[in-house]
């Protein structure tokens, strides 16, 4: 089947494993996706699928996109991904990918946006301690003296860690255990924290051992 699947992330909670022991988890709702395209080695330069998922409201739907879904049944989904594959052969149009495809104990690779945090100082965004906070400072949670130098270079060198917008960027977590499949629910309970936050779009991708 295809490398992977959209997803929602949907809570963080806690299963018992063999051993009785609390194991912390995140609730996914994976798929079910539908295939809605295929790329080539032959006419695109590279093989892969484009998977939809959750079927997009009729009044948001436009000409062109109801077009482009004629070949997949007709359905136009709110998100498009595509999944790079091997080999092209096997894949249908039109064809579901559910969470069938996992098996507990196999690793994934989650990617998802982190929760902005907006414009934050150095002390949130950074991790800096910051200067006394008494005595007419004046100092507290500034970030300091910038420059390197009063000759050379004179100037603000390329990554110094500053003020500015934190978070909502794309961030991956890696060989992440899955522990439970509930094909029934459409339900991935993975081992370990998945970015973004709940409700926050995800993509699942299996991570070949």
């Amino acid at each position: 089947m295809a490398a992977g699947l959209i997803g929602r992330k949907i809570s963080c909670t806690q299963v018992f494993g063999e051993a009785g022991e609390a194991v912390a988890v995140t609730v996914v709702k994976a798929g079910p996706c539908r295939i809605t395209g295929t790329r080539t080695l032959e006419k695109h330069g590279y093989n892969a699928v484009q998977l939809g998922f959750e079927v997009k409201k009729e009044s948001r739907v436009r000409k062109p996109e109801r077009g482009q879904a004629v070949a997949s049944g007709g359905t136009v989904h709110s998100r498009l991904k595509e999944f790079r594959v091997d080999d092209i052969s096997g894949y249908t149009i039109g064809q579901d990918v559910t969470v069938e495809m996992f098996a507990p104990g196999d690793l994934v690779r989650v990617s998802g946006k982190s929760k902005g945090r907006g414009f934050q100082g150095v002390i949130k965004r950074h991790g800096h301690h910051g200067g006394p906070g008494s005595h007419g400072s004046m100092f507290n949670r500034a970030p300091g003296s910038i420059g390197t130098g009063s000759a050379f270079p004179s100037r603000v060198v390329k990554g110094r860690p500053l003020p500015g917008h934190m978070g909502d960027q794309k961030v991956t977590t890696k060989n992440l255990r899955v522990v439970q499949v509930r094909p029934e629910e459409n339900l991935l309970v993975l081992k370990g924290s998945v970015p973004g936050p709940p409700n926050g779009i995800i993509l699942i991708e299996k991570v070949e051992h």
